[in-house]
């Protein structure tokens, strides 16, 4: 026995010591951080930002790959399956970390098995929105007129599982109302139909619905997060109004495998709540609606098992499925 302890300390000590080098040098090659989802949305944002930013703190490129289809289930599959070295990172949110998990009956990844928080960037919250010519008032009005026709009211999304499906469909659960989804591709198409009354409804990102309440061509009832937005102070949150307790905001963190290496980590970590300390990018974040979202890595961990926790829940209560 003895001479087996003898024989697999120095192989353990020579393991150490060149993980330890590894961490001490990383990153010595290009980090690429992947988007699942195409250029110009939520998560395209999220990635360029940081990556521009880690770019400039490690000294060594940080390229953004954007791995789409499925909705954002090939590009976070590609992250799940790629070398724990800390050299593949995720952009991971609400959908693809939280809400996925029980929009699908079976996932080709675990978000908690396969990744581990980085750190966390921002959050958006969605701002329920009608069509200007909507008689009612106020969400109070709106939710006693749907329960008292089932059916009548029609809400409109950018498809099937996005967060602008979730929030309506949480808020017509939460509420115990029943109103139709009207899916169309993308945001884009959604307000313009909405615009031209032919549909009631939109829980959109609050940041891209501020001009189209700012000029009238649309009007807005409440906000899903727990503290009004900025942008629009006159809007109350869904709890304020008192038909429901809703909490919702579409978050983004960076996510690295499960098993990269611990001092690695922590080196990433540490450069991730400095960027997001920086004054930059949070005015990139903040002059689009967003809110900045500073959590130790204990606090990440637990805020994001609870929103795997709630949003799965939920979703499966609410009948709501991608498949």
């Amino acid at each position: 026995m003895k001479r087996i302890l003898f024989v697999a300390g120095p192989v353990l000590i020579a393991a150490l010591a060149v993980t330890t080098a590894f961490a001490q040098d990383y990153p010595y090659r290009p980090i690429r951080i992947i988007a699942p989802n195409p250029p110009g949305g939520g998560f395209d944002l999220i990635a360029r930002v940081v990556s521009q930013k880690l770019a400039e703190q490690f000294n060594q490129q940080v390229v953004v790959e954007n791995r789409t289809g499925a909705g954002t289930l090939v590009g976070t599959e590609v992250a799940s399956k790629s070398t724990p070295d800390g050299y593949t990172l995720l952009v991971g949110g609400l959908s693809n970390i939280a809400a996925n998990v029980g929009l699908y009956k079976k996932l080709p990844y675990d978000p908690l098995a396969d990744f581990v928080p980085v750190g966390m960037v921002a959050s958006y919250s969605y701002s329920l929105v009608s069509r200007k010519d909507l008689p009612q008032q106020n969400l109070r009005e709106l939710i006693d007129f749907a329960r008292a026709n089932p059916g009548k009211l029609t809400y409109a999304s950018g498809g099937v599982g996005t967060g602008q499906h979730i929030a309506a469909a949480a808020l017509a659960q939460l509420t115990g109302v029943k109103m139709v989804h009207v899916p169309y591709r993308g945001a884009q198409a959604a307000h313009l139909d909405l615009q031209s009354g032919r549909v009631d409804l939109f829980f959109d990102n609050a940041g891209t619905a501020k001009p189209y309440v700012d000029d009238g061509r649309v009007k807005a009832y409440a906000v899903s997060s727990a503290q009004r937005f900025a942008g629009m102070p006159g809007v109350p949150t869904v709890n304020e109004t008192g038909v429901a307790q809703m909490d919702m905001e579409a978050w983004f963190g960076i996510f690295a495998r499960s098993g990269t290496p611990p001092a690695v980590l922590k080196r990433l970590q540490s450069e991730m709540a400095k960027a997001i300390q920086a004054p930059d990018v949070a005015k990139r974040f903040e002059s689009g609606g967003g809110r900045i979202l500073r959590m130790s890595a204990a606090d990440t961990d637990v805020f994001v098992k609870s929103e795997i926790k709630k949003w799965s829940t939920l979703i499966r209560a609410a009948g709501i499925t991608a498949e």
